[in-house]
C-alpha cells in the first residue's frame, strides 16, 4: 500500500484531502501537534466524515490511518522521507514552521520540494529539486464548516462536509506520473482556478456574510434565503465570472454554471456554517489581492463594471463582531479615519470605484434598507450586466 503523509489534521486535512487518498488506497499519516487528535488517530485507526445536505447526512468512516506527532522532528522527517506524495493543510502564516522538517525528510532520500521556502532549507540540492520534484497547488473548494463540541458525538476526529469534493490542481506542476486519486482533477493553466476559488467562492461567501451580518442573520444560509442579499451576491458573480472570462480567455457559460452551483450550495442548512466564521478577519479579506479587491481590480484591469462587488466592500468595512479583534480593527478605523483612509491603509486600493465604495459605505451608515442600495447601484452603473 502506498503512503501519503498530511501535513495538518484539521478540517481540510481530515475531512477532504486525507479522505481522497484513504479512498484511493493510500495508506495516510496525519502531521499535527494537536495531542488529543494524534492519539485518537493512532488507537481508532480510522475517523468519521459526515457528509451532510439538507436533512441527509452520510456517515463515511476513513480507514487506514494513523498520527505522528508534529513536535517529533525526526519523527516526522522519517515519515516523509518514506511517504510516496505528501500535501499540506495549514495556514500560510505556519509554513515556515514546517519547512525544516519536510526539508529534513526530503533530504535524507535526497529528494527536496520545489518551492523557495523549502529550498533555502537545503541548498545543496537546489537543481535537484527542479528536476525531481513538483510542487502542485491545489485549489480548496469542499466547505468544512467548524464542528460544534455537541456534534461531535464523543468524538474529536469527526468532520461535517459538504457532498462536493472535487480537487483540481495543477497538472503542469507534476514531475513524472500524476497519482491515480478519487476526484483529483489535474487541469492547466490551472491560474483559472486559483482565480475563480478565490474571485467567485471566497468572494460570495464573503458578501454573503457581510449583508447578513448586517442585517442580523446567524448562519449563512439564512443570509442566502434573503432574497436582496441573494441577488447581490448573485450578481457579483456574474461581475466576476465576466472579468475572469475576459482575463483567462475562456467561456462564460461554465463560470455561471459555477456561480449557480456556488448559490446552490451555501443554502446547506446542515453545514451550520456561520457568518461569523464566515467573514472573519477582514483585515486580511479586504486586502489587495484577496476576494474582494482583487476581484475589483481584475474588473478594472477589463474596464468592467463592479458595483455588486463595491456593495460587498462597503458591507465589510461595517463588520465587526465583538470575537474578531482584526475586523474592529479595520472598522473602527474607518469609522474614525474614513473609507479612502481605509482602503489606502489594508487593501492598497485608489482605484475608479472608490468614490462609490464610500457611497455605499455611507448608505449601510445611514441606515438605507439594502433594496435602496440595490437601486442606488442599479441606478449609477446602468443596465445590470447580461451574458
Amino acid at each position: 500500500m502506498k503512503k501519503f503523509i498530511m501535513y495538518g489534521a484539521g478540517n481540510i486535512g481530515r475531512g477532504f484531502i486525507g479522505q481522497l487518498f484513504s479512498d484511493s488506497d493510500y495508506k495516510v499519516g496525519f502531521v499535527d501537534i494537536n495531542e488529543q487528535v494524534i492519539t485518537k488517530l493512532n488507537e481508532d485507526k480510522e475517523y468519521p466524515v459526515d457528509v451532510v445536505n439538507g436533512d441527509v447526512l452520510d456517515e463515511q468512516i476513513v480507514k487506514n490511518v494513523y498520527g505522528i506527532d508534529g513536535k517529533d522532528v525526526e519523527l516526522v522527517a522519517d515519515e516523509i522521507a518514506s511517504a510516496d506524495i505528501m500535501a499540506t493543510a495549514i495556514g500560510v502564516n505556519v509554513l515556515k514552521f514546517i519547512a525544516k522538517p519536510i526539508a529534513m525528510g526530503l533530504k535524507k532520500r535526497f529528494i527536496n520540494n520545489a518551492k523557495p521556502f523549502i529550498k533555502e532549507q537545503i541548498p545543496e540540492y537546489a537543481d535537484r529539486v527542479e528536476k525531481e520534484i513538483g510542487f502542485v497547488e491545489a485549489s480548496i473548494g469542499r466547505m468544512v464548516p467548524v464542528l460544534p463540541e455537541e456534534k461531535k458525538m464523543g468524538n474529536p476526529l469527526r468532520v461535517y462536509v459538504e457532498p462536493y469534493n472535487i480537487l483540481p490542481v495543477d497538472k503542469d506542476a507534476f514531475k513524472g506520473e500524476i497519482p491515480n486519486v478519487k476526484n483529483l482533477y489535474p487541469f492547466t493553466p490551472f491560474n483559472l482556478f486559483i482565480e475563480r476559488k478565490l474571485f467567485m467562492h471566497n468572494m460570495s461567501h464573503a458578501t454573503s456574510a457581510y449583508l447578513g451580518y448586517q442585517r442580523g442573520y446567524t448562519y449563512i444560509y439564512q443570509a442566502m434565503e434573503d432574497v436582496d442579499i441573494r441577488l447581490v451576491v448573485s450578481k457579483a458573480l456574474t461581475q466576476s465570472a465576466v472579468a475572469l472570462s475576459k482575463e483567462n480567455g475562456v467561456e462564460i457559460e461554465g463560470l455561471l454554471s459555477h456561480a449557480d452551483n456556488l448559490i446552490y450550495r451555501f443554502t446547506n442548512v446542515a453545514l451550520g456554517d456561520t457568518v461569523e466564521r464566515v467573514g472573519k478577519d477582514t483585515i486580511r479579506k479586504l486586502s489587495s489581492n484577496d476576494r474582494l479587491i482583487g476581484a475589483i481590480n481584475l474588473c478594472e484591469k477589463h474596464n468592467l463594471p463592479c458595483s455588486y462587488l463595491c456593495i460587498g466592500v462597503a458591507g465589510g468595512l461595517l463588520f465587526n463582531p465583538n470575537s474578531d479583534e482584526r475586523s474592529i480593527e479595520l472598522s473602527t478605523y474607518a469609522k474614525e479615519n474614513g473609507v479612502k483612509a481605509t482602503l489606502e491603509k489594508y487593501s492598497e486600493y485608489n482605484g475608479k470605484n472608490l468614490d462609490l465604495i464610500c457611497q455605499l459605505y455611507n448608505m449601510f451608515k445611514e441606515g438605507k434598507k439594502l433594496e435602496e442600495i440595490i437601486k442606488y447601484v442599479d441606478e449609477i452603473a446602468g443596465k445590470e450586466i447580461r451574458v
